[in-house]
């Protein structure tokens, strides 16, 4: 049996965040070891660099969207790319950069799903249901709209990336981790009827169960995708974040997310977003999104 190749996609921009320096996260799990780790576990990996893509300008917002222009040309620079991965058959991992790429990677996930007759399901690892809108965001940062940009609730630009829009609806996600939403975000997600697994939630019912339900009804003809934002961790084990909300899953909370999702064996693709260099200590945020992605892949604790 042939070896999975699985593409590495370095997407170096913070032009949807409300901090600098997520555009150096692609180079920190580069410096992790990302592509040995996953060679580790019998993966053939090709690095294909960095997109190229428009600095970020860094200025207030027009008619509700911070750098519109800028967003939309670097999600089209990631629509092209991870369409690209897909059709060669490979498995892409976009390394971001913040959680605005996701409408470029999702819309081309999706659109493969379409043109390939399969079900998308996309697990949203995030402290925040990224649903809000420019009438509804305080901050007018596009990476907190990707969801609702990829519901079709969004600047035509954004949701229509990938020639369909909307891309998804909402009852392809599934929200983990969720402990931090806007007032007027609220009644968004609420009205679209989102599946959110929040915090409580996951106190309540343990993160083993919470999984149970995030997975179920994927079978064969699932194209599975997880949009990992690391700030869903706890900010005690993962500073290396520009929107830290503590009361996150702990280590083993997320590896058992992980290993959960690994049993399935329908990750397709992944997005590891959000992490800021500028914000970490000796790099350990990115060692430990690392150490989580290879249990995405298969790594366990335990013999089995």
């Amino acid at each position: 049996m042939s070896k999975q190749t699985v593409s590495l996609i370095g997407v170096p921009t913070d032009i949807g965040a409300g901090h600098r320096g997520a555009a150096m996260g692609p180079e920190a799990l580069r410096v992790a070891n990302l592509a040995a780790r996953l060679e580790r576990r019998g993966l053939q990996v090709v690095d294909r660099g960095n997109l190229q893509g428009p600095l970020n300008p860094w200025l207030p917002p027009e008619q509700g969207y911070r750098h519109l222009k800028e967003v939309v040309a670097w999600n089209t620079a990631v629509y092209t790319a991870v369409r690209q991965e897909l059709q060669a058959g490979c498995l892409p991992i976009m390394l971001g950069g913040d959680h605005c790429l996701a409408i470029g990677s999702i819309s081309a996930v999706a659109r493969h799903c379409h043109d390939q007759g399969r079900k998308l399901r996309v697990l949203w690892l995030d402290a925040h249901t990224d649903f809000n809108t420019a009438q509804a965001t305080p901050s007018g940062n596009i990476h907190g709209m990707p969801v609702a940009c990829l519901c079709g609730n969004g600047p035509d630009e954004l949701t229509g990336i990938g020639g369909h829009a909307p891309a998804t609806t909402p009852d392809v996600f599934r929200y983990i981790g969720i402990r931090s939403v806007d007032e007027g975000e609220k009644r968004l997600v609420r009205g679209a009827n989102m599946q959110v697994h929040d915090m409580r939630h996951i106190d309540e019912v343990g993160m083993k169960r919470v999984m149970e339900e995030a997975l179920a009804g994927i079978d064969d003809n699932t194209h599975l995708h997880v949009s990992f934002d690391v700030d869903f961790l706890d900010p005690s084990i993962a500073p290396g974040v520009g929107t830290t909300v503590r009361g996150g899953p702990n280590y083993r909370e997320a590896q058992l997310c992980m290993e959960m999702i690994a049993d399935t064996g329908r990750m397709a693709s992944l997005d590891i977003v959000e992490l800021n260099p500028a914000f970490d200590k000796r790099n350990q945020t990115a060692k430990l999104a690392v150490d989580l992605v290879e249990s995405l892949f298969g790594k366990s604790t335990l013999i089995r």
